[in-house]
């Protein structure tokens, strides 16, 4: 997880503080009262800040009108009938005011295209509890920071740049940030529990979208989402409801660094015994790991598509028929299984053996590099930084994470202020993991044929499969990281294979990978070819007759 930031709100009590009289206190604390409630309520209405810019795409100027801004959404179930004053509803709302979320967002609209002709995809980093600003400063803005490719990227200042692979050349773009994030804000009676889980989370982002679509008239034209991380569960989520409750059909789903399902994750697989996968899943990206940093034995394939698509091969046969046979599993058969691992990963061999064959994540970037006294990256496995205790079983923090953050943050807070012109006086909140993660309600209802029942790990398989189903010309491309070991490459190819969808709509689905990391942008040359990816896609996805 990327590196947690505090937002303290502060109120407007100075007068009471430094008051002499009880009067002058009570006075003043009702006064501060009404203050903070004003300022609170400008976070809760729609805004808008307009502003224009160019950016270069292929050597090509592109003229857009940005709009940074927000609009209000409300919970399932919110009654949209103003209550008559002094109603006994009424009051009860004043007393315990209905939850609410101002979703922030900054769009971008190519200037002189056509509503109808000109493509519009809705962008979101995932968490959950992390804002947009990784996309949107580092891979489809129209500006974008510069980072040092796979090391610690020295403190500020950073420099900001044109984007040359800003999406802008093929779609107009939204990149929203998730309610309680960013500028988004969220209140009124069990605020967290209504915006913070699988199903309350997606059904304020299908609002939003809803009232977008609205506000700029871009009902009639082709739609994309793109959703990173946990974005892909949200993506999944959102188009299946988009398709069921509102009869809004999308051209295409662009995930990045997928994970539909939470069971296959390699961050602590031990504490849910008999069930393998996930080990399975992680192999690839160990072995790739180990390649890059020079850590495998004898003569590995100089190309990685060969030595992953090895390992691809021995991690759903031998190594998953060694794991099944579980206590059954003979020495002889054990020893071959650990030189094999050995061999595709570069942990000395007792090591894997006293593991029992199953190392999870966090094993691995603690002991690949640990006789140098490096732990590796969990986002982009490329990184390395210094070991915070040798001795621990598992990493400790994420080189990556640690490496860029400031960057992506500074230059945000510095660009939406400067040339967008919005946030003066507001804190922006990149991330609130320790908020979300403990309030986060991961039970998800189940659409059909499982419709009525749900699932408390996060699996939203079925949803994708029934917004394929509904709608059967919904394209969709996964884009992967060889290098990412927070949702594994290959984890991804796994679950688009059990999609409960008919094997002629197998063909919908696409796959992109690259050498790069969880946000694959991260790599200069690797967001080159993500732009590429993602505007053919949505070129031969948008229906738009020439």
């Amino acid at each position: 997880m990327k590196k947690p930031f505090l937002f303290v709100a502060c109120a407007v009590l100075a007068t009471a503080v430094f008051a002499d009289a009880a009067d002058d206190a009570n006075k003043a604390d009702k006064s501060g009262d009404d203050k903070e409630k004003a300022e609170a309520a400008e976070f809760f209405k729609p805004t808008e800040k307009m502003t224009d810019g160019t950016v270069t795409v292929d050597g090509t100027a592109i003229r857009y009108q940005a709009v940074a801004g927000t609009l209000v959404v409300h919970p399932r179930g919110w009654n949209d009938v103003s209550p008559l004053e002094g109603s006994e509803e009424a009051d009860t709302i004043k007393k315990d005011p209905e939850p609410v979320a101002s979703m922030f967002y900054v769009a971008y609209f190519k200037k002189g295209a056509e509503a109808d002709k000109r493509p519009i995809t809705f962008l979101y980093n995932g968490g959950p509890g992390s804002s947009t600003v990784w996309l949107h400063m580092g891979a489809f803005g129209p500006r974008r920071v510069v980072t040092a490719d796979d090391t610690h990227t020295p403190a500020a200042p950073y420099e900001i740049v044109n984007n040359d692979s800003s999406l802008l050349d093929a779609s107009d773009m939204v990149f929203i940030d998730a309610p309680g994030t960013g500028f988004s804000r969220i209140a009124g009676k069990d605020a967290g529990k209504a915006f913070y889980g699988v199903d309350q989370d997606a059904y304020a982002f299908t609002q939003f979208i809803l009232e977008f679509l609205s506000k700029y008239g871009r009902w009639n034209s082709p739609k994309y989402l793109f959703g990173e991380s946990y974005g892909t569960v949200r993506s999944s989520v959102v188009v299946d409801k988009l398709v069921n409750d509102d009869a809004v059909d999308f051209n295409g789903v662009i995930l990045l660094s997928q994970c539909l399902n939470g069971d296959l994750l390699p961050d602590g697989p031990e504490a849910n015994p008999a069930v393998d996968l996930p080990y399975e899943m992680a192999l690839p990206t160990y072995a790739a790991t180990a390649w890059y940093h020079h850590r495998l034995p004898g003569n590995p394939p100089a190309r990685l598509e060969d030595l992953v698509s090895e390992v691809e091969n021995f991690a759903m046969t031998d190594y998953h028929q060694a794991l099944a046979a579980g206590l059954s599993l003979q020495p002889g058969q054990k020893q071959l299984i650990a030189q094999k691992l050995h061999d595709y990963t570069g942990l000395p061999i007792d090591y894997i053996l006293k593991a029992n064959l199953r190392i999870s994540g966090g094993e691995f970037e603690e002991n690949l590099q640990g006789d140098k006294d490096l732990t590796t990256g969990r986002l982009d496995t490329r990184f390395s930084g210094p070991t915070l205790d040798p001795l621990s079983k598992e990493a400790d923090y994420d080189p990556q994470s640690a490496a860029i953050s400031s960057a992506y943050v500074s230059a945000f807070n510095d660009y939406v202020r400067k040339s967008l012109l919005y946030g003066q006086g507001m804190m922006f909140k990149p991330v609130v993991f320790d908020e979300t993660i403990s309030k986060w309600d991961f039970t998800h209802k189940l659409p059909p044929p499982q419709a009525g029942n749900t699932s408390q790990t996060p699996n939203v398989m079925l949803d994708l499969a029934d917004a394929i189903k509904q709608n059967p010309n919904l394209k969709v491309l996964l884009n992967a990281g060889y290098f990412d070991l927070a949702t594994p490459f290959y984890e991804g190819i796994y679950e688009m294979r059990h999609l409960q969808i008919p094997p002629s709509l197998f063909s919908n689905i696409s796959f992109k990978f690259y050498e790069s990391g969880h946000m694959v942008y991260a790599h200069p040359p690797c967001l080159k070819e993500l732009h590429d990816n993602v505007a053919a896609f949505i070129r031969s996805t948008d229906n738009i007759k020439n």
